[in-house]
């Protein structure tokens, strides 16, 4: 979802299949056209000799719930010299800093790959209000997954307050301007609208993947 609400395409999500950037042939993608080279480079915590990629996305986005299944394919595919991580963006919907905190419990927790899609889904298909800290902390009570006292410990905490903050400052280094979105080595960034659909996002995530094991 778009700060200016844009749409992505229909065809985009699930049509075709995934190529893993070990196997794939890459098409030549162009800078300023499909994809956006940062003037200064933003901060990247990934390990010496691996290329971080980062998916911004907002649980409060329909976009990114329909994204998420050919996401999680995507990312079984990374090789081992990718550092995969997400961070949750400061728009999007009345309760960014909520939902911000939600996935950094959950992460904390240990318990991000189990509750993702179960989110998105509970959000989006089933319509549930989970809306602010409170809703999400009645939801959270009702999930046989989670430790609803450990996680409304965690979810006030100053450790998870310290990544809220840092997420949106990473977010404005990006320039991200729509979610789903991609930062790749803190040198590029991707989103649906420039890439023209997801699954050419993940094409060019690719290309930049890449390119930055080159360097």
């Amino acid at each position: 979802m778009n700060r200016r609400d844009f749409s992505l395409a229909a065809t985009s999500l699930g049509l075709l299949p995934l190529a893993s950037p070990s196997h794939a042939q890459a098409p030549m993608f162009a800078a300023g056209k499909d994809y956006i080279k940062l003037g200064k480079a933003a901060p990247v915590d990934s390990p010496a000799g691996k290329v971080e990629v980062v998916e911004f996305f907002s649980y409060n986005c329909p976009h990114c719930a329909a994204f998420e299944p050919d996401l999680e394919k995507w990312v079984k595919k990374l090789p081992p010299q990718v550092a995969f991580r997400r961070v949750p963006v400061a728009f999007v919907g009345n309760d960014v800093e909520s939902k911000q905190r939600m996935y950094y419990t959950l992460e904390a927790m240990g318990k991000v790959d189990e509750m993702q899609m179960k989110i998105f889904d509970a959000i989006h298909r089933q319509r549930q209000p989970i809306m602010g800290d409170d809703a999400i902390l009645a939801w959270v009570a009702k999930q046989p997954e989670l430790d609803a006292k450990k996680f409304g410990e965690m979810f006030k905490s100053f450790s998870v307050s310290g990544k809220v903050k840092r997420a949106t400052q990473l977010q404005n280094e990006y320039q991200v301007s729509g979610v789903p979105a991609f930062g790749v080595a803190g040198r590029w960034y991707v989103d649906g609208e420039l890439a023209k659909s997801m699954e050419r996002a993940l094409q060019i995530t690719d290309y930049l993947i890449g390119e930055a094991r080159k360097t």
